[in-house]
């Protein structure tokens, strides 16, 4: 329908100004809401790494703007960090759970916003790397989202999973809280900060592009 396309449309032009002016964006609701900011910063990290019908939510640039403004005295750099690898632990814990309950439906079936393709690119993925998937996966933009997810499908062990969980959220979000407040002082990337945006963007779909383009070049030679 018209008014269909129309709002689909307008929904992605509105989430390409969302990751390409996260920096303006975060400094509004910092101004508007204060220190809920910190909660609604979970919510969204909670919600990309829990809740598969999430997976376009900007997590890797998120951390790294919210770096920069933690660089710059807009937030608690120690506060945002322990709050967001919460977020990030307990979403996956969550998606794993979901995995192993309702999984096998979700793969018997195509679903408007369960992607089956997402989910088999992911169990490939799983495939190869095993569990150190849940490290990985969270470098990874989609399959971060659907790792867990596949996790449960797998049945893996409840205590590996945890323990790769937590190691995975201390990582992805100290490594990139950190990048960005460490760079984000540089004048270079202050004064380019949407081009570095996109440079993390596009660092972060390397490994994904990089998989695909292996898995179909190894078809063709088959």
């Amino acid at each position: 329908a018209p008014h269909e396309a129309f709002y689909r449309v307008d929904l992605i032009g509105t989430l390409i100004d969302l990751f390409l002016h996260l920096d303006r964006n975060l400094q509004v609701l910092i101004s508007d809401y204060g220190v809920w900011v910190y909660a609604i910063l979970f919510l969204v990290i909670f919600c990309e790494t829990g809740l598969v019908i999430f997976p376009f939510l900007p997590g890797d640039s998120l951390l790294f703007v919210a770096g920069t403004l933690c660089g710059a005295g807009l937030l608690d750099p120690y506060l945002l960090a322990a709050l967001l690898i919460l977020a990030a632990f307990l979403g996956d814990t969550v998606n794993y759970w979901i995995g192993s309950q309702f999984g096998a439906k979700a793969l018997s079936r195509q679903g408007r916003f369960i992607k089956r393709a997402h989910i088999e690119k992911t169990q490939q993925f799983y495939d190869k790397h095993g569990p150190k998937t849940i490290v990985i996966a969270r470098f990874v933009p989609i399959v971060r989202t659907f790792a867990p997810f596949v996790a449960g499908i797998a049945h893996m062990a409840y205590r590996r999973f945890m323990v790769y969980n937590g190691f995975g959220s201390i990582l992805w979000v100290v490594s990139l809280i950190g990048a960005g407040v460490f760079l984000g002082d540089i004048p270079l990337v202050k004064n380019n900060l949407t081009a570095v945006i996109l440079l993390v963007i596009a660092l972060s779909l390397l490994p994904g592009i990089i998989e695909i383009a292996r898995h179909r070049a190894k078809a063709k030679v088959n």
